[in-house]
């Protein structure tokens, strides 16, 4: 029974954080457009800024594929 005690609260807790967190989403805008950020995904990209004097260089050409990392090695084998 005690824990029927302490779970109870948590989960009321829990449950007025999603509720929350939901009112928080919908004033912020989170749902104002739904459908347009899944199509933007879709369009060509668009041109890259002008580089200027303070602006990172950009890598010209397709990225470098991914490499998974090396796996980790045996530690080497203390000397005598």
């Amino acid at each position: 029974m005690s824990l029927v005690s302490v779970l109870i609260p948590v989960t009321l807790v829990l449950v007025g954080f999603g509720v929350w967190a939901f009112f928080w989403a919908v004033r912020s805008g989170q749902f104002d457009d739904l459908d347009v950020p899944a199509w933007e995904v879709l369009l060509e990209e668009r041109s890259p800024p002008e580089a200027g004097p303070s602006a990172p260089q950009a890598a010209s050409g397709p990225a470098a594929p991914y490499r998974a990392p090396a796996e980790p090695q045996a530690p080497a084998e203390p000397r005598p």
